[in-house]
């Protein structure tokens, strides 16, 4: 990260302060964890992004994949997978029959097999649902958790309105990653979606060792970072 301050917990890079926090498990209270790391120094006019995954984490919604029992089905599909998926294995793959529903799970692998026959990609992920595209297989996420699948998170939305009142700044739950894709998974109201895509392109946020999943970006809406 080019330009980086580090200071007091957080890191600060062309005006976008990624703010280390605790290891986040299970059970803790998201909302409150970020108004804990975000009180002293965010306001009105910024924005607060937070990684989707750790919002997941935070929920509960991480497997050892020994502990999922795979059927058939999801034996059988995950062969057809691409190799940098991330349902490659039955245990994700039998995960995204569980999200979803097998109904969903089979429309959207046949459509899949049929838009790949006609050179079109994303149609499995199309039809099955986003949801199924957010479940991270093991090694996608930082320690302790590396040896985990880790699905999206639940009512993303709401956790961001929730969080936008208990802070009084608009938040984001969102995936990003270092190829510059912006996936908003949760807003609260009023968010301009496209400048915050165009803000995140960079990805200044760290869900592995740098453990800041927490981005803070002042007056984000006044092109001032």
């Amino acid at each position: 990260m080019a330009g980086v301050i580090f200071f007091g917990g957080v890191m600060e890079a062309a005006g976008k302060i990624a703010i280390r926090t605790h290891l986040l498990l299970p059970g803790d209270d998201i909302v409150a964890v970020v108004e804990q790391y975000t009180k002293n120094i965010a306001g009105p006019g910024d924005l607060i992004a937070i990684c989707e995954s750790v919002v997941a984490i935070t929920q509960g919604r991480i497997f050892r994949p020994e502990e999922v029992k795979a059927g058939m089905l999801a034996g059988f599909l995950c062969r057809f997978t691409g190799r940098h998926g991330s349902l490659t294995s039955p245990a994700a793959m039998q995960l995204a029959v569980n999200e979803v529903g097998r109904f969903r799970i089979l429309l959207g692998a046949a459509l899949g097999a049929l838009g790949k026959l006609m050179g079109k990609k994303g149609l499995f992920y199309h039809v099955a649902g986003r949801q199924t595209a957010l479940i991270d297989d093991v090694a996608g996420t930082m320690p302790p958790f590396e040896g985990h699948i880790v699905l999206g998170p639940r009512n993303a939305t709401g956790l961001a309105e929730a969080i936008q009142e208990q802070t009084g700044v608009d938040t984001v739950i969102v995936d990003v990653n270092n190829l510059g894709c912006v996936d908003i998974i949760g807003a609260s109201k009023g968010i301009d979606q496209r400048l915050v895509v165009a803000l995140l392109e960079d990805n200044p946020s760290g869900n592995y060792d740098e453990q800041t999943p927490i981005t803070l970006i002042k007056d984000y809406r006044q092109g001032r970072w």
